[in-house]
């Protein structure tokens, strides 16, 4: 039985290294303006540092160039290939058979893994696209595990199989969707959806032969979220997910922010250690404590566990964690006063959690001192003023650069 790679999300260089800090093997980002995630690009010179940084500590890089491409951005696709084949990153991640072409010759040295944006659903679409060239196959969030269990079954020897287990569900057919495009002249499937899935929507019956006469559905005084659904959670599955052999275990959310990144993957990274340490003694309610800290909408399995599940959508809309927020980063450690890097609001007596790469229960401390970054003054509270502020702490144990502060609100 192999270990599962787990592949995080990377919006940026930094948060790359927060995924690998909390035990990452993989992270995928995007391409400045090819992938379906626009807002989080890494530039040319980012992408760079990022791929020379993960394979200098024995990580791998994933970049997606997976939008659906006119013909106007063949020229732009075409060099963004070649430039991939100088600086090798481990996979390429593209749904377009036009742009997998363009791969397949510019860059024929970096293995494709087809997104789930083609809507893999099949073991024969699967088997195409290998033939084709293509190494990995990245399945549909909507198969089932029997679905999934069958290709890794059948599928050829050398082809590799990644699975989402945790984050946001697009309403529509793996991410297949033009809503955004229809409201707003946003496309999903060119790197710049406006998620209207999650807005609120005022919902009408109009009955044909009394026009105007409108009755609404399903609303309270928020509207409705009709098109929202809930985020993917496999934690529970994750040892029928890790019998099957799946190649890789993918985390959603490029947006996300450091916090998020490093609560989820040290928490996924436990679980995988856990299991294969002692299968037997496997209990996601320790992995699920932590998930509801920085949950940020319901969770739903989605259809792994049974095609007809119900329990998909999120009628309430985006509902913040309530209990806890992104309290900091460390930037720099001394014994006494260590510089943190700040994100909400902290102030003395304050309850704050240490997120430990490494370990899945966090460190819970108070705050008893906070010192001015610059005049170093005691003071009592500190706001997030501009990007990038900071404060002097002292923190309850050895730390290092970019370990991740939970604040209890």
């Amino acid at each position: 039985m192999q270990k599962p790679e787990l592949l995080a999300p990377a919006g940026s260089f930094e948060k790359a290294k927060i995924a690998y800090l909390y035990g990452a093997d993989a992270i995928y980002c995007g391409t400045s303006s090819l992938s379906l995630r626009s807002r989080a690009a890494i530039d040319d010179e980012d992408l760079f540092k990022t791929i020379e940084y993960a394979h200098s500590i024995g990580k791998k890089v994933y970049v997606a160039m997976n939008i659906y491409a006119f013909d106007t951005d063949y020229e732009e696709v075409i060099s963004m290939c070649k430039k991939l084949e100088q600086i090798k990153p481990d996979g390429i991640i593209a749904a377009d058979p036009g742009v997998i072409s363009a791969i397949l010759k510019y860059a024929p040295s970096v293995p494709v893994n087809v997104s789930t944006q083609a809507n893999l659903v099949s073991l024969e679409a699967c088997k195409f696209w290998y033939n084709q060239g293509c190494k990995r196959m990245i399945m549909a969030r909507e198969l089932s595990k029997d679905q999934i269990k069958y290709i890794m079954e059948n599928k050829p020897e050398g082809m590799e199989i990644e699975i989402f287990i945790h984050g946001a569900i697009c309403f529509s057919y793996s991410g297949r969707c033009f809503l955004s495009d229809f409201l707003c002249g946003r496309s999903a499937n060119y790197g710049s959806c406006a998620q209207s899935c999650r807005w609120t929507y005022d919902v009408y019956l109009e009955e044909r032969n009394n026009p105007g006469n409108l009755m609404p559905v399903e609303m309270d005084e928020h509207g409705t979220s009709i098109l929202s659904s809930k985020d993917l959670c496999l934690i529970n599955e994750l040892p029928e997910i890790i019998e099957m052999g799946v190649d890789s275990l993918k985390i959603e959310g490029r947006l996300k922010t450091e916090y998020y990144i490093a609560s989820i993957v040290s928490i996924y990274r436990s679980a995988i250690d856990d299991y294969f340490e002692n299968p037997s003694n496997y209990n996601s309610e320790k992995y699920l404590k932590e998930i509801e800290k920085i949950k940020t909408r319901g969770l739903t399995t989605f259809y792994f566990n049974d095609r007809k599940n119900k329990d998909i959508q999120e009628y309430e809309g985006k509902q913040y964690n309530t209990d806890y927020e992104f309290g900091g980063k460390v930037v720099g450690y001394n014994e006494e006063k260590s510089i943190i890097e700040i994100r909400n609001k902290l102030s003395l007596g304050d309850e704050l959690e240490l997120l430990i790469p490494g370990k899945l229960e966090p460190l819970k401390f108070t705050i008893d001192k906070l010192w001015d970054i610059e005049t170093d003054v005691e003071i009592e509270t500190v706001n997030p003023g501009k990007q990038g502020q900071q404060v002097k702490m002292k923190l309850p144990m050895k730390c290092e650069e970019n370990w991740i502060i939970r604040r209890k609100k």
